[in-house]
């Protein structure tokens, strides 16, 4: 065991008292799966509250009036350390169940052509768009990779992101995707939250390749049994879009998927409108920015379990004046997440509070609505509800206390880092508004 991982798992088996909390929201809820309709309002908030943390997970909760007459409190009392929450907001780690964070570098050019009125069609028409990140990750080692992947997962936690979903997809070659998932791998050994990997070969098709089919064949024969023998990747995701990649290629790499034991996920209705109910059937845990779902799709997601990821920060972006329909999700009945789509071309950024902050002003979400997408059902996409996503004994100790003094702020202040600090399985991390910065 490194130095560092044996510094984590000491660190994570200090009992940890966190007290003085003025809210906490626990997202406790008696009702199994993810969250939906006015279900998706409910904080369970407990005021002037009190966790107490040990062995990585949370032990208790409840009133602080009532924490010290906790059993294990009672015994332990000598080793736990104490954390003033000055009155606080304590809840859940955000749970970023979208990220693309294996790149190399902006993508300055795009910016600048979308400010001069360029689509994101015309961008990737001209050479730029995603195919402009590849030759950078191509080019880059597996170590200057992971340095990358590393500080992106630093700055997230410092925002409260506590697990994050990890994709490839700016490789689009055999080796290229692989050194990008080792690179995650390599970067999550040092990051004191969780982290899925996901296998995106399947992002868009490469330059050097005429025909669409033997890429995907790459993808079915060559990536998906790599990336699962070698334990890579949790899921495999597809960019299925005008441009990208047709149903029937996504369906042939989902059954190839299931086939080595891999979860299943999607981009889709970003920027075309597509029918879902051929993909509903592989179960998908998610599918991601839905812009353009069909009224009859929104009733199909609201009879499974698959949560409808929404990625506004992308929106905002890319300086658009639709989003996607997260009042006709939510009112429909379909189970709604919130992420971040940090990536470098649409959504450079890794901040889930200004994820939030937008879904509230621009998709009509109320605060309480975003936090719960980002938090519980963030953790049902990633198929980590059992551990992640709410307060509770016997779940991870993942946490993030904020600077404010009602959680309705935390959306408010847009632009603006007021978490104080984070706790990721069990370990303390001081943030931006504790007056510092962690990236261990």
């Amino acid at each position: 065991m490194s130095r560092r991982r044996a510094r984590r798992k000491d660190e994570a088996s200090r009992p940890l008292l966190l007290t003085n909390i003025g809210q906490l929201l626990t997202l406790r809820s008696a009702k199994p799966g993810p969250r939906r309709g006015l279900e998706l309002g409910e904080l369970g908030i407990i005021s002037d509250a009190a966790v107490l943390c040990a062995g990585g997970k949370i032990v208790s909760l409840g009133k602080r009036s009532d924490a010290k007459r906790d059993a294990y409190l009672k015994q332990n009392w000598q080793r736990v350390t104490e954390i003033d929450c000055c009155g606080g907001v304590v809840l859940p780690g955000f749970v970023d169940s979208h990220t693309h964070p294996v790149f190399a570098g902006p993508r300055l050019v795009d910016f600048e052509k979308r400010i001069s009125g360029a689509s994101y069609e015309e961008i990737a028409a001209a050479g730029g768009g995603i195919r402009s990140s590849v030759t950078g990750v191509r080019r880059a080692t597996r170590h200057a990779l992971k340095d990358h992947v590393r500080s992106a997962f630093s700055r997230m936690l410092a925002h409260g992101t506590t697990a994050v979903e990890a994709k490839s997809g700016y490789g689009l070659s055999r080796e290229s995707e692989l050194k990008s998932l080792w690179a995650i791998a390599d970067a999550a050994g040092s990051f004191a939250g969780t982290v899925v990997p996901t296998l995106l070969g399947a992002h868009v098709v490469p330059k050097e390749f005429e025909d669409p089919e033997e890429y995907v064949k790459i993808v079915c024969r060559e990536m998906i049994p790599e990336a699962a023998k070698k334990n890579l990747a949790r899921f495999v995701d597809v960019f299925l879009e005008h441009g990208a990649f047709r149903l029937e290629e996504t369906r042939g790499i989902f059954v190839a998927a299931q086939r080595f034991g891999l979860g299943v996920r999607a981009h889709v209705c970003q920027l075309t409108a597509a029918e879902i109910a051929p993909i509903l059937v592989f179960e998908p845990a998610s599918l991601d920015h839905l812009d353009r779902i069909s009224e009859s799709d929104i009733q199909r997601l609201s009879h499974c379990d698959t949560v409808a990821t929404l990625l506004p920060a992308s929106n905002y972006f890319l300086g658009v004046t639709a989003y996607p329909p997260a009042r006709a999700l939510i009112e429909g009945g379909a189970a709604v997440g919130l992420a971040t789509d940090y990536n470098p071309g649409t959504s450079p950024t890794l901040s889930m509070p200004m994820v939030l902050s937008v879904a509230c002003t621009h998709m009509r979400m109320s605060p309480a609505e975003a936090i719960a997408a980002a938090t519980i059902n963030g953790a049902y996409a990633l198929g980590l509800a059992g551990q992640k996503g709410s307060v509770e004994p016997g779940k991870d100790a993942d946490l993030a206390a904020f600077a404010v003094k009602d959680y309705r702020e935390i959306p408010y202040w847009f632009g603006e880092n007021l978490c104080s600090f984070t706790i990721a399985n069990g370990t303390y991390c001081v943030s931006a508004a504790g007056d510092s910065s962690s990236g261990e």
